[in-house]
């Protein structure tokens, strides 16, 4: 049985610690989409910390129409934060590869905003004294759904070890807004959900990584095929083990 209480102020107090061991006296840099997630971060951080060492940072690729959820939680947690609008950023690589003769495939496409952003937070983060937050979850990380170097990147994770129905229920815990924790993640490219992408609900996805039950065999091979596949995405970069000959 999931103690969404004692999560809580296990994470608060872990956050407090690592900042102790690696940024004493720093800010936590956490980018905000609105979703529970980012949510769930910066209201555990501002719990760790206090509210002045926590700045979010809006990162809309031109126009996003749920950018009133993200400025809601901003205002809610009473928090600093900057607005950065990355279209520009965007649009000048992709017109830079289109002008050296590269076939932009959707892949790129959908990579590449989440990889401007996360230089974006890193670029905060030298300016004000800080450490980034990683907003991934780990039913995301399960499947790989996350972009390496992008969201998967970060400092410190507080919530990466949480399924989806965990995060929500910490969201719950911390009385954050019910409409950013129950906010339908999706991929801003598309207009699908992140479930109509992975083609499962993570209700049963959640089931399956806590309790190894997954009634559909279908889904179960895909979650299987989904989190061997992406498995090397959560791993250090390989290093070619070289051994100098000893002389």
């Amino acid at each position: 049985m999931f103690d969404a209480k004692k999560a809580t102020q296990d994470a608060v107090a872990w956050i407090r610690n690592w900042f102790e061991e690696n940024g004493k006296n720093c800010n936590a840099i956490v980018g905000i989409s609105g979703g529970k997630d980012s949510s769930v971060v910066a209201s555990l951080c501002v719990e760790a910390l206090g509210k002045e060492r926590v700045i979010g940072v809006l990162m809309p690729n031109g126009t996003q129409p749920d950018i009133d959820c993200s400025k809601q939680l901003v205002e809610y947690l009473g928090i600093p934060y900057f607005v950065c609008n990355i279209q520009k950023s965007v649009d000048g690589v992709l017109e830079s590869l289109k002008e050296s003769g590269l076939e932009i495939s959707r892949q790129t496409l959908v990579n590449l905003p989440p990889r401007i952003r996360m230089s974006t937070l890193y670029a905060v983060s030298q300016s004000k004294n800080g450490r980034v937050a990683n907003t991934c979850n780990l039913s995301e990380d399960w499947v790989g759904y996350s972009t390496r170097y992008g969201d998967s990147a970060g400092d410190f994770a507080p919530i990466a070890q949480f399924t989806v129905k965990e995060v929500k229920e910490i969201g719950k815990y911390l009385n954050l807004p019910l409409n950013l924790v129950e906010k339908v993640p999706s991929d801003g490219l598309s207009g699908k959900t992140d479930e109509d992408n992975l083609g499962f609900t993570y209700a049963v996805l959640d089931k399956y990584i806590r309790e190894g039950v997954c009634e559909d065999a279908q889904t179960k091979t895909r979650i299987d095929y989904l989190h061997k596949l992406n498995a090397f995405k959560l791993k250090p970069i390989p290093a070619f083990p070289y051994q100098p000959n000893e002389q």
